[in-house]
């Protein structure tokens, strides 16, 4: 029998092999057996229209006019998003957009500025 590492996130020694992953039953924590810790946040990089890498912090510019829900208001073509933050989910960017407030973007209808 061959001996598996320790889960990272919890430190528990009751790991098991389930196909190519790795799983921990204390704390439900899956990995893949080969892969190095910087690998896991490579794959949840999120990427802009033209495919740069976004990051906290970035300036961003809206590449299509885009409704705003609940409200007759419209973010126009060529808005710049100062200090954008990333989150998990459909919509990935958390931002401020000047005249009307708080804002969730996706990442596919914007570019880096």
């Amino acid at each position: 029998m061959s001996k598996l590492p320790a889960c990272p996130k919890c430190n528990s020694e009751y790991v098991y092999e389930d196909g190519i992953m790795l799983v921990c039953p204390e704390c439900a924590h899956e990995w893949l057996v080969n892969a190095d810790e910087n690998a896991e946040t490579n794959e949840a990089a999120v990427k802009d229209a033209n495919g740069a890498p976004l990051s906290d912090g970035d300036a961003i510019v809206v590449i299509k006019d885009l409704k705003v829900k609940g409200s007759s208001s419209v973010v126009k073509v060529g808005t710049k998003v100062k200090n954008i933050r990333l989150v998990d989910g459909d919509h990935n960017i958390d931002c401020k957009i000047k005249c009307i407030g708080a804002m969730k973007l996706k990442s596919e209808f914007v570019k880096k500025a």
